[in-house]
């Protein structure tokens, strides 16, 4: 029996269909202009350009230009790039105009369709940004679409790692500009660290269309961007409470050595909260109050130190260091260093030097970053899985895009082993045979100790013709991808999404003509090669064609089945035969998640043999409802870390905006008044109690304090004698006498320096209050859980903290910026432009837990040299080198596996 929905699907189609029928009209519109374009001339097609900035500048929208625009661009891509966008190119460049994202297979053109939309909304002159997920993209991308750009007219910048702030600046100004997502992220961070408006590289957010849009909006935006740099020296601090801890006995904490957790108990809160109150360490009357969240997080460090961590098992002293031993293998791993204080606690506990913390100087998550954008779109083969997760959190709907050529890939059904072993040999058995019938074959693993366990079996197996892709992105693997099309070519692979590059049965004849002819002199001979060289693919394509197309071997399912699509999706496009095959074993993680010890005495009860593999839909169907578990806990984990980074995210916001509003004021004198204000109307409220007597005024205090943060030295206690005197009068004098020091430092500084000073000193102020003010929400997060023990929401006991915590910014800002203002004098030589701490960038890679930027690579780029500026027989001068980068000794090994081991060792 048809359900109503099934019944409406089948006369009006499915909401997809009629989303991507509805684009229909605009097709035929923008068809019927193309005749005309042609026409042109290409300094009239140019000219359009000004023509439809003109009509934006007399009110029209980007939509009512929409259908010439396109017509401008379709004409323009098949003259500067030899290009024509088909039809369902041009429905892909709508709904990325429509604030949505386009999932379109892998072969169907998305760096062409994007340009359709990037030129669109690039006409009204407020930037266009399209971010890939590497600096190779970024170049590639943009040094390739800009001769379509140009020849509109528009300008074309691109930023990658390394390039210095007025390169930055010049890039973000072109009206498109090519970046990563990391270097976006860290840019706008920079830029709010910034002490002047002229010192900003970005111009605003306005539209952004990102490329695999899945990597980056889900999958990197497990873990937040940060910029860190070193905090002051807390020596003594974590000294004092190490000394805590011998003294308490076994009943004041609770060790869970199987979680690795250590808590205190009520006992031992009591007694702690007693030795810090002595300290003069513990504020308010407990030690869970919101103002002891530091030490709170310190005490835990320091129990966890001395209850859970054991010298020569967990870490070892060697040269006055704690060297951390890896659990797993053994091996000491010099320069890694615990986060959050640990490693400080421990140094404490073993008497060694205690070397400074990195403090968070800025943070921000990439979810909280490209939701700031007016307009984001994005672009994908693999969306609508994660469908859910973009609407509620990016407001992005996913819209399939037919494909120009129907797919005729077989998928076939995955075959089930007992082993690692016995999967292993029959794919190795299948690599071989594809092989001997010339089909090209692409083995994609989940890591790449997977890849490199397959590479070295296939090897003794006696099979030697095969490419391994396992290091991180760069053009000799782009070249590797593009060949893997060949007949008979065998290629292994990590993750196959962002290699930017398709597989094109018969190799990729553009690379080709790039890598061969490099060095031939444009000519009779040059030509003749190229000739050669597409016969030649043109033959190999035919013999690929005719052993059936690419062929998917994949080695274990992932957690997610976006990544297993990714990678099928690279066999059969434009219309190609290909095919795909899942290998997996119960011993593969998911399959053990999912319950292989009841499968695996079952299957030996059927009577499977050891080689044999079942081969069953409803494995496939059992396997798709595993993933989908799996994906909604991870959906819920990041759902989770986002709605408490909501929290520093709209104080983030309102610090950032006041930041540009200090920069933005000719003069923030009236600014720092307000705050002397208010500090000194709190100063009296606190000292002379509303309705209180003369004799219960704190007379003394008031004065000290008035000394402390003015920097007066005021007859407080002769006012106080006066007969009739009233608090009004105490405020108003002292507000005049503040005042008016203030009117006389700012007579001897001149007006221009004063304004500087003022700005200098707020601003410098707001960043330091902002860094603790993140340390302290850091520290809130990691003990606002166990308030789940006593029935109460962490979320909503987090939110109102940090809000408490937040209101002491505040009030602080006042306090530190009047005091500053108070003390600050003029010297002879004019102040140093303030500046900021020395910076690190870290994003850590949430699957295999490194930093993307290499172990305390310099954010600034200080410390990177380009590759072509290094000499391999002088380590010197290599600079900062990534763990995954090929060593530049030219050994052909990883860095790490390389020259990086030796300094490991």
């Amino acid at each position: 029996m048809v359900s109503l929905g099934g019944l409406a699907r089948k006369i009006f189609g499915s909401s997809n269909e009629r989303r991507v029928r509805s684009y229909q009209p605009r097709i035929a519109q923008i068809a019927a202009l193309e005749e005309s374009m042609k026409a042109l001339s290409d300094s009239e097609l140019a000219g359009k350009t000004d023509e439809f900035r003109q009509l934006l500048a007399s009110g029209k929208t980007l939509d009512d230009i929409l259908v010439p625009a396109f017509a401008v661009a379709r004409e323009g891509s098949r003259r500067a790039l030899g290009m024509r966008p088909f039809d369902v190119q041009l429905v892909g460049a709508m709904i990325l105009n429509d604030n949505s994202i386009a999932e379109m297979k892998t072969g169907e053109g998305k760096t062409l369709v994007a340009t359709l939309a990037v030129y669109l909304n690039a006409l009204a002159g407020k930037g266009v940004h399209v971010v890939t997920v590497n600096d190779y993209l970024a170049k590639r991308d943009s040094q390739t679409m800009a001769k379509l750009y140009g020849f509109l007219g528009l300008s074309t910048g691109v930023i990658v790692h390394g390039i210095t702030d007025d390169e930055r600046r010049a890039a973000y100004a072109c009206d498109i500009t090519y970046a990563t997502n990391n270097e976006l992220g860290f840019d706008y961070l920079r830029d709010n660290m910034k002490y002047e408006r002229g010192q900003m590289v970005q111009r605003g957010h306005n539209y952004a269309i990102v490329d695999e849009v899945d990597s980056i909006l889900v999958d990197e935006a497990r873990t937040p961007l940060i910029i860190s740099g070193p905090l002051d020296d807390r020596s003594d601090l974590y000294n004092t409470i190490d000394a805590y801890i011998p003294l308490l006995n076994a009943e004041d904490y609770e060790i869970d050595e199987k979680q690795r957790s250590a808590n205190f108990s009520e006992e031992g809160t009591e007694k702690l909260e007693n030795l810090l109150r002595a300290a003069g360490l513990l504020k308010g009357e407990s030690l869970y109050d919101v103002e002891n969240v530091a030490i709170v997080h310190h005490i835990n460090n320091a129990l966890k130190a001395h209850k859970l961590f054991s010298r020569d098992k967990d870490y070892i002293v060697r040269n006055d260091e704690i060297v951390i031993i890896d659990e797993f293998t053994g091996r000491m791993m010099p320069g890694r260093r615990y986060s959050e204080g640990q490693h400080q606690a421990l140094e404490a506990k073993e008497k060694v030097k205690i070397q400074p913390e990195n403090q968070t100087l800025a943070s921000i998550t990439f979810q909280n970053y490209f939701r700031m954008y007016a307009k984001l779109a994005g672009m994908t083969g693999t969306a609508s899985t994660e469908a859910e997760e973009f609407a509620n959190i990016y407001g992005l709907e996913v819209i399939e895009v037919p494909t120009n050529l129907p797919i005729k890939r077989i998928d076939e059904d995955d075959e089930v082993y007992r082993t690692f072993d016995e999967k292993f040999k029959a794919i190795i058995t299948e690599i071989k045979a594809a092989s001997e019938r010339n089909q090209p074959v692409l083995v994609g693993t989940t890591s790449i100790e997977k890849s490199e366990l397959l590479a070295d079996m296939l090897s003794k197996s006696g099979f030697k013709d095969f490419k391994v892709l396992n290091a991180r992105y760069h053009e000799q693997e782009a070249y590797i991808v593009s060949q893997a099309g060949v007949p008979g070519a065998v290629t292994i692979a990590t993750n196959m999404a962002g290699r930017g590059t398709d597989i094109q049965l018969g190799g990729n004849i553009d690379m080709r003509l790039e890598h061969e002819l490099a060095d031939m002199e444009p000519g009779a001979e040059r030509d003749a090669r190229e000739a050669a060289i597409r016969a030649e693919v043109q033959a190999l394509k035919a013999k690929a064609l005719e052993a059936g197309g690419l062929y998917v071997i994949a080695t274990e399912r992932h957690e997610s089945r976006r990544i297993d699509n990714q990678l099928r999706g690279r066999s059969g496009r434009q219309g190609d035969p290909g095919r795909s095959k899942f290998y997996l074993s119960l011993q593969d993680d998911l399959m053990r998640i999912f319950g292989s010890d009841r499968m695996d005495s079952m299957l030996t009860k059927l009577g499977l043999k050891d080689g044999e593999a079942i081969v069953h839909p409803w494995i496939n169907k059992a396997l798709e409802r595993a993933q989908k578990k799996v994906e909604a806990r991870n959906f819920d984990i990041r759902k989770n870390l986002l709605k408490y980074d909501d929290v520093l995210n709209d104080q983030r916001k309102v610090i950032f905006e006041q930041r540009l509003e200090l920069m933005d004021a000719a003069d923030v004198s009236s600014t720092i008044a307000d705050m002397r204000h208010e500090v000194i109307e709190t100063m009296v409220s606190i000292h002379i109690p509303e309705h209180a007597y003369v004799e219960q005024w704190d007379i003394q205090g008031l004065k000290q304090k008035v000394a402390m943060t003015l920097n007066l030295d005021l007859p407080i206690e002769v006012w106080a004698a006066e007969e009739g005197i009233a608090e009004d009068d105490i405020l108003n004098r002292i507000t005049e006498a503040a005042d008016k020091a203030a009117a006389d430092k700012a007579e001897r500084f001149g007006g221009e320096l004063m304004a500087y000073v003022e700005r200098s000193v707020i601003l410098q102020t707001i960043d330091n209050l902002w860094r603790e003010h993140i340390v302290n929400l850091d520290h809130l997060r990691s003990v606002v859980g166990f308030r789940g023990y006593a029935q109460r929401d962490p979320l909503q006991e987090y939110k109102a903290e940090a809000f408490e915590l937040f209101q002491a910014l505040l009030a602080n800002l006042r306090d530190a910026a009047t005091m500053q203002m108070s003390r600050v004098e003029l010297v002879r030589d004019a102040p140093p432009a303030p500046t900021t701490p020395a910076m690190e960038g870290h994003h850590i890679d949430a699957t295999t837990g490194e930093d993307d930027f290499g172990e305390g690579a310099e954010d600034s780029g200080i410390g990177f040299v380009a590759p072509e500026n290094r000499d391999p027989d002088q380590p010197s001068t290599w600079g900062r080198i990534g763990r995954n980068e090929a060593c530049p000794c030219g050994s052909g090994k990883k860095y790490k596996h390389c020259h990086g081991a030796f300094e490991s060792a």
